[in-house]
């Protein structure tokens, strides 16, 4: 499926979708659930198509977040850009380095998601990969004292990933499809 041509409001949609149904509906980010509620979770499409444009688009929003502390964290969609893991993994390494040198490090922090993501030593097509997919690349900016405040509050962080590998390896194939419909909708259309 080509996502050059989609219309922002399509994107947003699939976003939300998966957002609601994997990341909050699967619990596979137990923090997210009360920002979300509260709206205080923006999500921001980047129609840049190349890692300048992306970068600057970073830069803007985390200016936004400076000055709107209100809003807890951002979903930055990058529809038109960063299809290929390998490019995203390697982009993220800039995302890093502009919190650095614009002095956020240690303020803000980069979640990953990628339709193909895929942890290092995993198989392709593992399931523990699942819980880091999304219908498009994602850059999730989120405030450090958001976390800190949200592990606080949890019996057992450290348990986090292997629940969610265990959450995603108990899904029926049934249930995989109309969870991740659109990222499954683009594995068969491409």
């Amino acid at each position: 499926m080509d996502n050059t041509n989609l219309p922002n409001e399509t994107v947003l949609k699939s976003v939300i979708h998966w957002f609601e149904n994997a990341v909050l509906g699967l619990n596979l980010c137990p923090f997210a659930a009360r920002p979300y509620q509260s709206g205080s979770i923006v999500f921001a499409i980047s129609n840049a198509a190349d890692d300048e444009g992306v970068l600057s688009d970073l830069y803007l929003k985390l200016q936004e977040l400076d000055e709107s502390r209100e809003v807890e964290t951002l979903v930055l969609i990058c529809s038109q850009h960063l299809a290929e893991f390998e490019d995203y993994n390697q982009f993220l390494s800039l995302s890093d380095a502009l919190l650095e040198q614009s002095g956020w490090l240690g303020e803000y922090q980069i979640a990953s998601f990628h339709p193909d993501y895929c942890f290092e030593g995993c198989e392709v097509d593992s399931r523990e990969n699942w819980t880091n997919r999304s219908p498009y690349p994602i850059l999730h900016l989120i405030r450090e004292s958001s976390i800190s405040s949200a592990i606080q509050h949890h019996a057992d962080v450290d348990q986090i990933p292997q629940q969610n590998i265990k959450t995603m390896n108990n899904l029926s194939e049934s249930q995989m499809q109309k969870i991740f419909r659109d990222r499954f909708e683009k594995k068969i259309t491409k």
